[in-house]
């Protein structure tokens, strides 16, 4: 075939995925089995659960990705893999399947940094103007990075505690609002006053730097529920959803404008699953627009853990001829640029 067709696999943390992806840029397939209502009685992520349920529903997985595509194993060009960081047992599997069916077939084998595989999403949407600043949010992580071109880039700034989405699975949990904690919240705080509680916003990170803190958001909230709940006064779930909401969204922002300036980039990308925030989404659109900036983000099915995006970090890896070994193994640890 001329076109170069490679094959996906995700699996860091609660997601089985398997995706076929053409020259980098057009998806054939993107399957996901979410294994969210599996750990939704648990109000987050049971590790062992998880690899268990990656290791059941994997071939099937990719079965479906193939047969979507219309292709077979022989037409594939390399295996592509999220290696880390993530979940160990939940990345082994993903991993061993990679190196097995690279091993059967003969083809090359990438090894895909999850958080690259962020950034990539953006490169199946949107034709990108470079340099750019890049904020990939998610559960596991909260970076600021500076993108001088594709697959160059600069640490500029990452949380010194939780990740943003880590914070809102922790206050939907203590607001019981289930998990996934940020649709959870998200969906509450449309009925809230986004002004109801002042929640802190890191105040002692406002220095000029692009780090973010999260914890001490997420200790007041807490805090404000427990107090109330404690000396019977009324909960609004929906008032403290919006205005946790609303903290968040002002730091992101903040400091995603703040990384704007300082480079001169004129284009922004935002990644990750709490990229699929609507009220993120609009406020950053907003700021960078009134400053001639641009916001591009993928859809939000391609701002969550999926194998598309995968396979299009790897697509790059594959052009620079990194391959990686049949010795390959989970690393979920994974510095941000490390490969």
């Amino acid at each position: 075939m001329s076109t170069m067709l490679i094959l996906g696999l995700e699996t860091s943390c609660d997601e089985t995925a398997a995706a076929v992806v053409a020259d980098g840029r057009e998806i054939l397939s993107n399957v996901v089995a979410s294994q969210a209502t599996v750990h939704q009685k648990y109000g987050g992520v049971v590790p062992e659960i998880a690899s268990r349920r990656h290791l059941e529903t994997i071939n099937a997985v990719i079965d479906q990705a193939l047969a979507e595509a219309g292709i077979g194993f022989a037409d594939l060009a390399a295996f592509a893999v999220t290696y880390g960081p993530g979940l160990v047992g939940a990345l082994l599997i993903g991993v061993s399947t990679a190196k097995t069916l690279a091993y059967a077939a003969g083809k090359p084998l990438l090894a895909v940094n999850h958080v690259d595989a962020h950034v990539a999403a953006n490169y199946l949407e949107h034709e990108v103007t470079f340099p750019a600043v890049c904020l990939v949010a998610s559960g596991g992580h909260t970076s600021l990075l500076y993108l001088r071109r594709r697959g160059e880039a600069e640490l500029l700034g990452a949380t010194r505690d939780d990740a943003a989405g880590e914070a809102f699975d922790k206050i939907a949990r203590i607001l019981q609002l289930g998990y996934p904690g940020g649709p959870a919240v998200e969906r509450e705080a449309v009925r809230g006053n986004p002004e109801a509680y002042l929640f802190p916003r890191a105040k002692a990170l406002q220095d000029g730097n692009f780090d973010f803190s999260f914890s001490g958001l997420k200790s007041s909230v807490i805090n404000t529920v427990h107090n109330l709940r404690q000396h019977g006064e009324p909960l609004s779930t929906a008032d403290v959803a919006a205005s946790f909401q609303a903290a968040v969204v002002d730091i992101l922002v903040e400091k995603t404008a703040l990384a704007a300036d300082k480079t001169a980039a004129q284009t922004v990308l935002l990644s990750g699953g709490v990229a699929a925030n609507t009220l993120l989404r609009r406020r950053l659109a907003e700021v960078l627009s009134a400053a001639d900036r641009l916001l591009l983000c993928p859809r939000p099915e391609l701002c969550t853990d999926n194998a598309a995006m995968v396979a299009c970090a790897g697509y790059d890896l594959y052009r620079q001829k990194v391959f990686a070994g049949l010795d390959l193994n989970a690393s979920p640890g994974l510095d941000i640029f490390q490969q």
